[in-house]
């Protein structure tokens, strides 16, 4: 996996996908290679080992024959695999025997060029034409539609026998020796105008990826040096680095990368997934949030399209580039089906000036930030009530909820109904006060529009008084997780009322009930908070959105928590997120059941989430941001930690900033009482 290509495979590497399987090598939502099989003396082999080396880079140990054949075999097989631009596979064989072998290797090799979209689809029909040629050294798969075209080639470094459907190497191996070819595929991506896809930065982008480790090497050595005393936090913190590292896409405009949402259906940019990715990594890895701000900037929607959801201020939700999205079967070409993306624009601009003072994005950006400010007040305001809503879906290719909990009953009432758009999500509206708060500080302190950041200010205040009165549900001691078209109150018991805290919205009186809410055992599962409290109708602990634990939600809320004074209650959260990462060898998934601690002797893993998955891997830094008490003031990083029990000392050094870098230190305190509540109401 590296960027927007990926490979999934079998233990032994082989690729052989039916329709409906996710398997392949895949670059830009296209399977390039559905069919990539490795016979000797056609026989299939057998895994003995897979060394994951790095996110690029796979090495199997194989032999030939059954798993029964191991103790007789006298031959060796290892296949080392590289993932980038292009995808490399070594292919050596060991001969263990005393005497000469003479043996028939042979790569099947196929491809139906699959959208993403399409994987899944059993009677799908491809509407194109699908061609291959041969040369002696090479094997050429293309797919056109009109002048949609995909293709693959495979170059071999060794003599083949190449036809139509692979290639095929008889060799000789002698006494103790060994046989090794090279194999490279490469995919070409191109546009109606015959282009490549990937334009000019094509060549930049291969110059970078031939040295991998180097890249690699050199993004570790930018961050910062976490030492600790508890293992579980040290391997979690570099596994999230790695993942971020893998993750990172290249604007096909610059080369400059950002983060993809997650493998494997969502490698490529969904706006709300970057910018809380970005958000959470900001002290770390503050360059995604740069180029993640530019592009959301250049692809902000300029006019009214229904199909797309495209209205002028609004920000991308996701782009694709497979087939479906050319021939506009589906809108992803450029869709905008999302209500938080366009807020959190405007947050991450003003917490990333915050950190690094680079104001002249501010400056450069201001057009944009202004007409995702104006988009709040005119498009999104659906019933002129002063909320953020969306529509009802208008085709089956739209999410049903245009918020992070997008499934069909991810927004419901306690007695399991489903309530009816136009909805307002109680997150959102706290997005849409951050916004305003923020974007009054960027036009009084940047922009040089006092008036405006007056006029901002005053709506973030009657907004913050009128949520606080339409959304708080008395007799249930929590805040409503929407408000329906007709404006009562959806009164779930759900995880988003947490992130309330982290954008400043939740009133200081309510916040102790509200932690109380959380942290009782009907969202608190030991291993995190779940999405959907327990005795709600439609709990389920494996329900995506509806039981199950999300890491990002908990660092969302972990932050909010520690920024309103609960920092004993932010610190449980830290823990149990990165207990649960040292059972999944420090990586976390992108979700995880919600069964309670007790029954569950490890965390039990979500089946069908995206892993690697981008804010997952920003969840633990988020979180020791929270642990470390870390808040840019100024051109001062104010360092106040709060460790809990458990994890002794911690130590983060050369934090990058507009102050050069600093260090902090922090370890485990008995805990305290309760803190009292508090906020940073406005960021002045």
């Amino acid at each position: 996996m590296d960027g927007v290509c990926f490979v999934v495979s079998d233990r032994s590497g082989d690729m052989d996908a039916s329709p409906s399987d996710l398997v392949g090598l895949f670059s830009f939502d296209t399977r390039f290679l559905s069919r990539w099989v490795l016979t000797i003396d056609g026989q299939r082999l057998s895994p003995l080992s897979v060394d994951d080396l790095r996110h690029f880079e796979t090495r199997y140990f194989l032999v030939p024959g059954e798993p029964t054949h191991y103790v007789s075999s006298t031959m060796t097989v290892i296949r080392h695999r590289t993932v980038g631009l292009s995808f490399g596979e070594q292919v050596t064989l060991l001969n263990h025997r005393r005497e000469p072998v003479d043996v028939t290797v042979r790569i099947d090799v196929a491809s139906d060029f699959a959208d993403l979209y399409e994987i899944g689809t059993p009677d799908l029909i491809k509407k194109g034409e699908l061609s291959r040629s041969a040369g002696d050294d090479f094997l050429f798969l293309l797919y056109q539609r009109e002048r949609f075209r995909r293709g693959t080639v495979v170059k071999t470094s060794e003599p083949a026998d190449i036809d139509l459907d692979g290639l095929c190497y008889r060799v000789r191996i002698p006494p103790h020796g060994s046989w090794t070819t090279e194999l490279r595929v490469e995919t070409a991506v191109e546009t109606p105008s015959g282009t490549d896809l990937r334009g000019e930065v094509r060549h930049q982008i291969r110059a970078a990826k031939e040295s991998n480790e180097q890249d690699l090497n050199d993004f570790l050595a930018e961050r910062p040096v976490l030492n600790c005393e508890h293992a579980p936090l040290g391997q979690t913190y570099r596994r999230s680095l790695l993942d971020l590292a893998a993750l990172r896409h290249p604007d096909l405009t610059t080369g400059r990368r950002m983060p993809s949402a997650g493998l494997p259906w969502f490698m490529t940019l969904v706006g709300r997934q970057a910018l809380i990715t970005c958000l959470q990594t900001l002290p770390f890895v503050p360059e995604l949030a740069a180029t993640t701000l530019e592009v959301l900037a250049l692809l902000q929607g300029a006019k009214v399209d229904d199909y797309r959801d495209e209205q002028p201020g609004k920000i991308l939700h996701q782009i694709r580039y497979g087939e479906t999205a050319a021939f506009e079967e589906t809108p992803h070409s450029q869709y905008y089906g999302s209500v938080d993306a366009t807020p959190l624009f405007v947050v991450l601009l003003d917490e990333y000036e915050r950190w690094t003072g680079d104001a002249a994005l501010v400056h450069q950006l201001e057009r944009e930030a202004r007409a995702a400010l104006k988009w709040l007040d005119q498009s999104a305001d659906l019933l002129g009530d002063g909320y953020v809503r969306y529509p009802p879906p208008t085709s089956p290719f739209e999410a049903v909820n245009q918020v992070w909990k997008d499934s069909r009953p991810g927004i419901c009432y306690a007695d399991g109904r489903l309530p009816g758009s136009p909805l307002a999500v109680c997150e959102v509206q706290g997005y849409a006060y951050d916004a305003r708060r923020r974007g009054a500080r960027l036009a009084r302190e940047f922009w040089g529009d006092p008036a405006y950041a007056q006029l901002l200010d005053q709506q973030a205040d009657q907004l913050r008084e009128r949520f606080n009165r339409d959304f708080w549900i008395a007799g249930r001691e929590c805040y409503a997780l929407a408000l329906d078209a007709d404006g009562a109150q959806v009164d779930a018991l759900a995880s988003n009322q947490g992130h309330l805290m982290w954008s400043g919205i939740l009133d200081p009186d309510r916040a102790g009930a509200v932690v109380d809410r959380l942290m009782g055992e009907e969202m608190f599962s030991g291993w995190g908070i779940r999405t959907l409290g327990t005795r709600e109708a439609l709990f389920n602990p494996v329900g995506v959105h509806v039981g199950a634990v999300w890491p990002y939600d908990n660092s969302i809320i972990a932050a909010g928590m520690q920024r309103y004074g609960f920092r004993a209650e932010a610190g449980r959260i830290a823990m149990a997120i990165v207990d649960t990462a040292g059972y999944f060898g420090g990586r976390l998934p992108e979700a995880f059941a919600g069964y309670d601690r007790a029954s569950t002797a490890h965390p039990v893993w979500y089946p069908t989430g995206n892993s690697p998955q981008g804010w997952s891997a920003g969840a633990p830094l988020l979180l020791l941001r929270s642990l470390l008490g870390l808040e840019p003031y100024g051109d001062d990083l104010v360092v106040d930690p709060a460790i809990p029990p458990g994890l002794g000392q911690i130590e983060l050094l050369d934090i990058p900033g507009r102050w050069g870098t600093t260090d902090a230190f922090g370890r485990s305190r008995p805990p305290a009482g309760r803190a009292a509540a508090r906020s940073r109401g406005s960021h002045s």
